[in-house]
């Protein structure tokens, strides 16, 4: 054990991407619980299959990493660890049941999948019938493993220096022999779990490696590298029947990516349906997800078959889940869990619920368990499957890329023939901004500055040209521009400033925006008077010792001397702050 770990750990300090690290772990885990297995009763009877590395920081995947067993001895390394990409064959995803066992105890979890029992290392076993905290290892999980000829899993957590569990790494087995047995994980699992926690610091921290850039296609024009390692945990995750959980802001893409994954999935064929709650009333909620007959309810004058039944063979996506009344929240538990429901007004026989469930949300579902306003029950329902969207800003390589699309885009929508373009400085001026309500807010803007740029060019110039004053004039016009806070005030200064530095010839010196102080002095001086500025801004001591005066000097050279270099002149506001005596 001691040469196992040593030689894992001069790997892991070797390792400069995710990918060798899991590759060099998961070699490891194999080998020595396949020495155990071959020191067990069991001996000569049974296999080790697999090991995969589920990353899931905050509870929501980033990565997964998988080696065949049969793989191992492959001279070439690049070739046996792999993201999961390739469908349901390729991947074990653990069951719900099991990922909260590993968090709820912090320690390892063993599963006999043929029994479907559930054993955390340091707790009594738990039947999988009867699952933790509500999570569901369903039926269908249990024979997808089975499938696999995966008979007995071990599931260890992925724990960082101080406890947080960031992940886990999944081992499965084949040994029909120890069907009801006590298998070899309770033996092994405290040096598979030493090994585990010695190289999660390095599966949390490298970043993964560089490769091609993700496919874009109509339904996502635009993927960033920032968006490389989730795009690839969502191409397995497409393939799967389980419900996928999309957190993220408003206006980040969920419904994009919901759809993108229905056009992967194998239910592609039939119909993507979209229910947006925050659209729709709390009372009408139920009614539109199950339908009505006519008659049901005041104004159904006519049946409606709802959501359900138009997404049948396909996939609804329900977004702002957190909007679900606790009425139709039970009523959309009972579809998850028995794949049945009632059109509202309908006496007769129940239909069947056959649809994929993607479900997204803005909001952190745990504190509305916590408040009472979401059923735990349903969280563990729709949590199986969780990613999280980044906000724009998290994606900035994105941001041009996705301003000329919106303006392309919106050039087709208006006119039919010519082009439109996004000018060098206008596409660098948007991606050192800040963009808090993400590519909502950007396609609001490049919108606007498209009808700027037309009115100030004619609708019948061949090139439509978007310019840094144009997106600028577009962000007045909600309020960026005269209403910012000051953080936003002080990155469009900082913004600037680099701006100027790239468009000169030589360098300009940081130590010039140190003249900040002297612009700040003086825009207070003419406000409230040269004593009470300094009290204002934290230097009463200054006018106490009557040194005050000299630092509004020094301050207001060093505000002249940026106004000097930049070759400008200097700004009223200075000259008369400078003037005069105190007041």
């Amino acid at each position: 054990m001691t040469e196992e770990l040593s030689s894992l750990t001069t790997a892991l300090l070797s390792a400069r991407h995710f990918e060798q690290a899991a590759l060099t772990t998961l070699r490891t885990l194999l080998r020595m619980a396949g020495q155990a297995l071959e020191a067990s009763r069991f001996a000569g009877q049974g296999s080790l299959l697999r090991a995969v590395v589920h990353l899931r920081p905050e509870d929501a995947y980033s990565r997964l990493m998988a080696l065949e067993r049969e793989a191992m001895e492959t001279p070439s390394p690049g070739d046996v660890a792999r993201p999961l990409a390739n469908g349901p064959q390729t991947a074990l995803l653990a069951s719900a049941s099991a990922w909260r066992a590993v968090v709820e105890h912090g320690c390892a979890v063993s599963i006999d999948v043929g029994l479907g029992t559930l054993r955390p290392h340091q707790a009594p076993a738990l039947s999988l019938s009867r699952p933790l905290l509500g999570a569901a290892f369903s039926s269908e999980s249990q024979q997808r493993l089975l499938s696999r000829e995966a008979t007995h899993v071990c599931v260890l957590p992925l724990r960082l220096p101080g406890g947080r569990i960031e992940g886990m790494i999944a081992l499965e087995a084949s040994c029909m022999a120890a069907l009801g047995q006590e298998f070899i994980w309770l033996g092994v699992g405290p040096r598979l779990q030493l090994a585990v926690d010695l190289a999660a610091p390095f599966l949390k921290g490298l970043p993964p490696r560089p490769g091609a850039m993700p496919e874009t296609d109509e339904y996502l024009p635009v993927v960033g590298s920032s968006m490389a390692s989730l795009m690839a945990v969502l191409r397995v995750f497409a393939q799967q029947e389980e419900t996928l959980l999309i957190s993220g802001p408003t206006g980040a893409g969920k419904s994009r990516l919901a759809r993108w994954c229905h056009e992967r999935s194998p239910r592609q064929p039939r119909r993507f349906e979209s229910l947006d709650l925050m659209m729709i009333p709390e009372e009408l909620q139920m009614a539109e997800l199950f339908g009505w007959r006519k008659g049901a309810f005041t104004g159904a004058v006519k049946d409606n078959p709802g959501c359900l039944a138009r997404a049948e063979g396909g996939t609804l996506f329900i977004d702002e889940i957190d909007k679900l009344s606790l009425k139709a929240q039970a009523g959309l538990l009972r579809v998850l869990e028995e794949r049945t429901y009632r059109t509202l007004g309908d006496a007769g026989s129940e239909q069947r619920a056959n649809v994929r469930f993607i479900i997204g949300t803005n909001a952190n579902l745990l504190e509305s368990v916590r408040k009472g306003t979401f059923r735990e029950d349903l969280y563990y329902r729709i949590n199986v499957l969780p990613v999280r969207l980044p906000p724009l800003d998290e994606r900035r390589d994105e941001i041009g890329p996705w301003a000329r699309y919106m303006l392309t885009r919106h050039h087709r929508e208006k006119r039919s023939g010519g082009e439109a373009r996004l000018a060098p400085e206008a596409e660098k001026w948007l991606e050192q901004g800040s963009w808090p309500g993400n590519l909502r807010q950007l396609d609001n803007l490049i919108r606007r500055a498209y009808t700027l740029a037309l009115v100030e060019q004619g609708s019948t110039t061949s090139e439509l040209v978007l310019r840094e004053a144009h997106i600028q004039q577009a962000l007045a016009y909600e309020g960026g521009a005269k209403d910012s806070p000051l953080l936003d005030a002080l990155s469009q200064a900082a913004r600037a400033f680099v701006l100027e530095a790239q468009r000169r010839q030589t360098p300009l010196d940081i130590d010039l925006a140190e003249s900040l102080r002297g612009f700040v002095l003086a825009e207070a001086v003419l406000q409230v008077g040269r004593d009470e500025a300094f009290r204002l801004l934290g230097r009463e001591s200054l006018v106490k010792s009557r040194n005050h005066q000299k630092a509004l000097k020094q301050e207001l050279k060093k505000a002249e001397a940026l106004c000097l270099e930049l070759g400008q002149a200097v700004p009223p506001a200075l000259t008369q702050a400078g003037g005069g005596e105190s007041s």
